[in-house]
């Protein structure tokens, strides 16, 4: 289980990981983490939705989640919010796979904070 103050709970702030952050996919996760410059611990958030199976199979995938998260939550920097996304091929993964899965979605979302974020362009450029 994660620790109240590293959760992410409130509507706004999945939103706000949603549209403002980075996403990276890996196999049957799909990471969105935004990097802030605060000094608030890390907090992770999870959305498993009902393509992923029934309530039983939800529950025990975002269980597995939260305790691979819980463990990764100190290496990542302070200020983040995450959010893990659920896949359908998340409710067949061992929760070795999902680990993979998620240090590699994380590393990926790490590197892409790396450089200046390019704006859209939309089309013709006149």
């Amino acid at each position: 289980m994660l620790p109240v103050g590293s959760r992410v709970r409130s509507r706004a702030d999945h939103a706000l990981v949603g549209s403002a952050g980075r996403r990276a996919r890996s196999g049957p996760l799909v990471v969105h983490s935004v990097w802030t410059a605060s000094g608030e611990p890390a907090r992770a958030g999870f959305v498993v939705g009902r393509r992923v199976g029934k309530a039983v199979v939800r529950n025990q995938v975002r269980r597995r989640l939260r305790e691979q998260m819980r463990t990764r939550l100190r290496s990542l920097p302070p200020g983040s919010m995450i959010v893990v996304r659920a896949l359908p091929d998340a409710a067949t993964a061992s929760s070795d796979r999902l680990g993979q899965a998620l240090d590699d979605a994380l590393a990926r979302a790490a590197r892409s904070t790396a450089g200046p974020r390019r704006p859209a362009t939309g089309g013709d450029t006149r």
